[in-house]
């Protein structure tokens, strides 16, 4: 074979294998993506006061190639709160969440977990805790004996009356303060100073005498029990009861006579 048919041939392989690449599909690009590297994922802050409301910053990093888009922050309860420092963080670029926890109400080990949602293309959740030992000084502590007070049947005109004990189970000397606009307190039949206080390991008996029921049908009230207690400083008792006029009463009495007297038989 000549040269110039050695030439030629050459020239018509090198064009066929570059007409063969250009029909082959190309590869495909490797996708940028986002990825949230933190320097720390939990947070101990030790011994705490109960009360105290402390705070710590979680710092991390965009270590993909792509920006980092924070769709929201999560908190497990109304007692962390957490603020991202930016919603878009560039590659190579620090981002902030800053959080804080409100100890109140809280006692003993305890851990708070908070969220990043992201386009992270690893964890799209990435979980977050604080963790903290709240220490509970002695204090005053309240107990009622019961928070829902059914009355029964009542008559209208009556001024009805119902008791309930409150309790003093704390290390400190509990203030108490009994709150409804209509109904007068009594204890041992005068009546009740408010505040009045009960020394640790008390009770005292106290007495709710509403006012003349002059509605009738199911009748609704909320008495407060407010005090020094750190953790449970108002109360709520529920206090209900059916107010029938004298006339109902009667048909009522004549209606469950004969099932009445059928007991006792």
């Amino acid at each position: 074979m000549s040269v110039r048919a050695i030439r030629r041939s050459a020239a018509v392989l090198a064009l066929a294998a570059a007409a063969v690449l250009a029909l082959s599909p190309a590869a495909p690009a490797q996708a940028k993506k986002a990825k949230a590297a933190f320097k720390a994922v939990s947070h101990d802050f030790g011994k705490v006061k109960q009360g105290d409301v402390v705070s710590h910053e979680f710092v991390f990093t965009n270590e993909g190639d792509a920006p980092l888009v924070v769709e929201r922050v999560e908190t497990t309860c109304g007692c962390t709160a957490a603020l991202i420092s930016e919603k878009k963080i560039a590659p190579g670029r620090d981002g902030r969440i800053k959080t804080t926890f409100d100890t109140r109400g809280y006692a003993g080990r305890l851990a708070k977990y908070i969220y990043l949602v992201s386009n992270d293309a690893e964890n799209g959740r990435r979980e977050l805790s604080l963790v903290a030992d709240i220490e509970v000084p002695p204090s005053a502590r309240i107990d009622v004996d019961r928070y829902n007070v059914d009355m029964g049947l009542c008559l209208e005109g009556e001024t009805p009356a119902s008791k309930i004990v409150v309790r003093s189970t704390g290390e400190r000397e509990l203030k108490v303060e009994l709150e409804h606009e209509n109904v007068k307190f009594f204890s041992g039949g005068k009546p009740l100073p408010s505040p009045f206080y009960l020394p640790a390991g008390e009770a005292r008996e106290v007495e709710m005498r509403f006012p003349p029921q002059a509605r009738t049908g199911v009748q609704r009230d909320y008495v407060l029990v407010k005090s020094n207690d750190p953790v449970r400083s108002t109360l709520s008792v529920y206090v209900s009861r059916y107010v029938v006029t004298r006339k109902e009463l009667r048909e009522l009495f004549v209606k469950y006579e004969k099932a009445l007297k059928d007991d006792k038989d």
